[in-house]
């Protein structure tokens, strides 16, 4: 039974690895071309370990684009002062 948890979890880590490869753009690898890192994860077991830890750029969150502030809503009712409409008609 042991036997066959490692089993399955390595085909997981494999597969999780290969759908990372395939998603991840080219300017993201790091030292070797996809088609040879896609070689690298044939070999079973330290492959997808091999593709997880050095093979891709991380974006550390925050390094990105800043994020545009988000408007702020008035809270609480207004009163006729704030209100436009109103003003005008004075």
């Amino acid at each position: 039974m042991g036997k066959f948890i490692l089993v399955v979890i390595g085909i997981a880590l494999f597969v999780y690895a290969l759908f990372d490869l395939i998603a991840t753009p080219r300017d993201r690898v790091r030292y070797i071309p996809k088609p040879l890192w896609f070689v690298v994860l044939l070999i079973v077991g330290i492959g997808p370990v091999l593709w997880l830890l050095l093979g891709r750029k991380r974006q550390l969150p925050g390094l990105g684009k800043p994020a545009a502030p988000k408007p702020r809503k008035p809270r609480g009712p207004m009163g006729p002062d704030d209100d436009p409409d109103y003003l005008r008609g004075l």
